[in-house]
């Protein structure tokens, strides 16, 4: 099989020849301490070291080129420091937070996923409707550089791939949240619904106008949402309220992703997901990540809820990993039957933190690599 047809089959519950080997990734912080833990520094593609490691003989898949889809605001504020401090500096970013964040982090690392940074919101872009009716001016889903340069010839060459396409989105509370910060979302559901209401309309249309115009050229194996809104234990906000103000717009794509042919639509949130599943299954989606255990999320506990309804990427516990020995053999023992019953690619339930030592995550990939197919 090719890596395309291995991913569809495993998260469709088909008959994979052997499932996904997609251990996870570290972070800035975690390669910095596997190289020093020996991991050799001129290791690039760190999984297939550590599979070559346990003796795998199989190939590694190649891989090939996305559709990249520019949601992004255009323009994007200026990246800048504001305020150096003793043991900080406070920062404007590109999507217009200001932030304090630590010495040894750079705005760049608040443009992507470099590294785990803790920061702190000191204000958010938009305060008001007016500052709201600014902010849609830097949303227009025609102007061309949102697609490919050559969007007719990518998609041309994208029709034979042996690899996975995924079109990646941020769901309507992950983005409210970086208009209004995470606090000024929650309060507005209740003090202000009026704009909740055109912030999730215009998004809704937003990313709407943009898949019907990424899925002219392209039928991706995925369209991927974003929305990272649950805490431990529970949604951060109600099911109810997630009924009333977001399902609309996970259904009304979720509508365009099947019309279009696009065999997975899928959900990326943090935290206690097992109140949110039962809406993302009502919207038609069929599979989600990272499904992190710490939070109280339990894949053999959703599969027998849920049955094959939905597909799970992610779903090992990191402290397991941290821990290893024993630890991580029950871990992944326990993960076992879900592996076997199909629609599961296993991986790191987050970003692979610093704290694994790269010994264990070695013995992980091994361990893993007998589960899946590949030993």
């Amino acid at each position: 099989m090719t890596p395309r047809e291995r991913f569809l089959q495993t998260l469709l519950f088909g008959t994979p020849d052997r499932i996904p080997l997609e251990p996870g990734h570290g972070r800035e912080s975690t390669r910095r301490r596997w190289y020093d833990d020996g991991l050799p520094r001129d290791v690039t593609n760190i999984n297939e070291h550590a599979y070559r490691q346990a003796g795998g003989q199989l190939p590694w898949p190649a891989g090939g080129p996305a559709f990249p889809v520019n949601e992004r605001m255009i323009p994007q504020f200026e990246e800048k420091v504001l305020e150096e401090r003793e043991d900080s500096r406070i920062v404007q970013d590109w999507k217009g937070n200001v932030c304090e964040i630590g010495k040894e982090y750079g705005v760049e690392y608040l443009r992507n996923a470099i590294d785990f940074v803790t920061r702190r919101w000191v204000k958010c872009p938009v305060e008001s409707w007016a500052d709201w009716e600014a902010m849609k001016r830097r949303y227009d889903a025609a102007v061309p550089e949102r697609l490919p340069a050559d969007p007719v010839a990518l998609g041309d060459q994208l029709v034979a791939r042996e690899h996975a396409v995924v079109l990646h989105f941020s769901g309507p509370f992950w983005q409210m949240r970086e208009w209004l910060g995470f606090e000024g979302l929650c309060l507005r559901f209740h003090d202000d619904p009026d704009l909740i209401r055109d912030m999730i309309a215009f998004w809704t249309d937003y990313v709407g106008r943009l898949l019907r115009r990424a899925l002219q050229y392209v039928t991706p194996d995925m369209v991927h949402l974003s929305e990272d809104m649950a805490y431990k234990r529970f949604p951060m906000i109600s099911p109810a309220m997630a009924r009333q103000f977001l399902l609309p717009c996970w259904r009304q794509w979720g509508d365009i992703v099947r019309e279009a042919g696009v065999p997975l639509y899928a959900m990326d949130s943090d935290g206690y997901i097992g109140d949110l599943i039962p809406l993302w299954i009502e919207a038609g989606m069929n599979a989600c990540d990272p499904i992190e255990v710490a939070a109280g999320n339990d894949l053999v506990d959703f599969r027998r809820r849920f049955g094959r309804q939905m597909a799970y990427s992610g779903g090992v516990d990191k402290r397991a990993m941290a821990a290893g020995g024993q630890v991580l053999h029950d871990e992944l023992r326990r993960l076992a039957p879900v592996i076997r019953d199909g629609g599961y690619i296993p991986s790191c339930d987050h970003g692979v933190p610093a704290d694994v030592p790269w010994p264990h995550y070695q013995d992980y990939v091994r361990q893993l690599a007998q589960l899946t197919g590949w030993l």
